[in-house]
């Protein structure tokens, strides 16, 4: 039902927005001014809901002579303005391939991988001017962040989607109306990248945007075809039946800091088969359920990260546990800045920032999406043979590597007995070892040394290698 009613009606939309002869006789592309003086280029459809706003070469963040970027809003709806942010590459961008950015959350800004992890500028030493970063993704690709859903980081409107699958449509129009207005990005190979939550997002974001396109191909629909090469997700949520009994064993034998001695690792692996378990039985399907799912996240989340961690008597971080509990690294000064009367001025942010937005995050808490297995989804992505890599900082708990190689190992595909036998070896970046990776036909894994939860921050070199590894559809291969 959902397909059928509320996607045809986006698609209907995209129609329209996609600009095909006789639909927009009333829609323009226009440049006009805020009170504050910045230069605003505006589509505006009068027959419908899609309009753009956004201001060229800002000068923030990118700095780099000659390299374009574009900061601003997409309506995909009435009072739904998604925000982004996007950079060509620095290198060729007229044939570069394109990437999206996701974070996670649910409900957190891009703009954390952005400033954080593998944008074009970064904060060094807490600095309160950013840098260009040598390391950014936009050193191979034309890169795109979007804040997601509506009411993440500077994204303002109605709320529009308590759960991953109410939000992928939106993403895909988001799309669809961005290739409109930037036709010279359309058309290129393009890879989605995103973590945490993103093992929720990025195999059903991926999965639809392959949908879409045999909807388009076949001539069930119009739209701008999304030429899907890779999938990445780091340190994400993809399998949560598996990755909650992750957090002990974790917690019990990770390199860096013991969190759970021998004396209480079976007290919770005893209480994830009594409790976990079989609440996670009664949450099977991707929509609906939304009482036995949300009960199966609270009774889960309660043992097996409440109840341990108070247990345990460690202080650590749950995104870096070789450091306290109250650490702040990343370091948060690039909130400062964007945050800025005159930064938000010459970008065209319109709105308050929410780094993680507290409604999003309790709507899809609700609607128990948190407690959903997206291997169904993500197992569709790669019999698709989309280059499809799963990775994590091994320094991270909250989605550590033990439960992402755990969700990987499980995949029921056509290579899952090659891939679940196969042996991981070392992974390494100019002859220096950064981790360990296995590879088969189209999905790797990959364990990276030495990183937590935003993985790009802490290994940036290593990560940069894997980015374009990825995006070049080649297997994971060690340099």
């Amino acid at each position: 039902m959902w397909f059928s009613t509320f996607s045809t009606a986006l698609l209907g939309l995209a129609s329209v927005a996609h600009g095909l002869p006789g639909l927009l006789p009333d829609s323009k592309l226009f440049r006009t001014k805020t009170p504050g003086g910045t230069e605003i280029s505006a589509f505006k459809s009068e027959g419908t809901t899609v309009t753009l706003e956004y201001v060229t070469n800002s000068g923030v963040c990118e700095t780099t002579p000659g390299v374009n970027q574009y900061s601003g809003y997409i309506s995909v709806g009435k009072n739904m303005s998604m925000w982004f942010w996007f950079f060509e590459a620095r290198n060729d961008p007229e044939n570069a391939p394109m990437a999206l950015w996701l974070n996670g959350g649910p409900g957190c800004s891009s703009m954390v991988g952005l400033f954080q992890e593998n944008g074009p500028c970064h904060f060094v030493n807490n600095e309160t001017e950013p840098r260009l970063n040598p390391h950014s993704w936009n050193e191979y690709a034309n890169m795109l962040y979007v804040d997601q859903p509506i009411g993440a980081g500077f994204s303002f409107g109605e709320y529009n989607a308590n759960s991953t699958v109410e939000a992928a449509p939106y993403v895909w129009l988001f799309l669809q109306a961005f290739f409109e207005n930037f036709q010279q990005y359309s058309s290129r190979d393009f890879g989605l990248f995103t973590q945490s939550y993103g093992g929720h997002y990025g195999p059903e974001f991926a999965r639809y945007f392959l949908q879409q396109n045999e909807i388009i191909a076949d001539g069930r629909g119009i739209g701008e075809e999304i030429n899907m090469v890779a999938l990445g997700i780091n340190n994400g949520w993809i399998d949560p039946k598996r990755q909650f009994k992750s957090y002990a064993t974790y917690a019990h034998n990770n390199p860096y800091k013991q969190i759970l001695n021998d004396a209480t690792i079976d007290r919770f692996i005893d209480a994830y088969d009594e409790y976990c378990v079989p609440a996670m039985a009664n949450c099977t399907e991707l929509e609906g359920q939304e009482e036995a799912c949300s009960r199966a996240d609270y009774v889960c989340n309660q043992q097996m990260y409440f109840n341990l961690r108070i247990a345990s008597k460690v202080d650590f971080n749950v995104y870096d546990v070789r450091v306290g509990a109250d650490a702040e690294d990343p370091p948060e000064t690039y909130t400062d800045y964007i945050t800025r009367a005159d930064i938000m001025k010459r970008i065209g942010a319109r709105t308050r920032f929410a780094e993680c937005d507290e409604t999003v995050y309790a709507g899809f808490g609700d609607s128990g999406d948190d407690a959903r297995s997206f291997a169904p989804s993500l197992i569709d992505v790669i019999q698709h043979n989309i280059s499809t890599l799963i990775w994590a900082g091994d320094a991270d708990w909250i989605c550590n590597w033990q439960g992402n190689l755990w969700a990987a190992n499980a995949l029921d595909w056509s290579g899952r007995e090659d891939f679940a036998a196969k042996s991981l070896q070392n992974y390494t970046v100019d002859g220096k070892v950064h981790g360990q990776y296995k590879a088969v036909d189209n999905l790797s894994f990959l364990r990276v040394y030495e990183a937590g939860h935003e993985l790009p921050y802490y290994q940036p070199e290593t990560a940069l290698q894997v980015f374009k590894q990825m995006m070049q559809k080649k297997p994971l291969t060690s340099t």
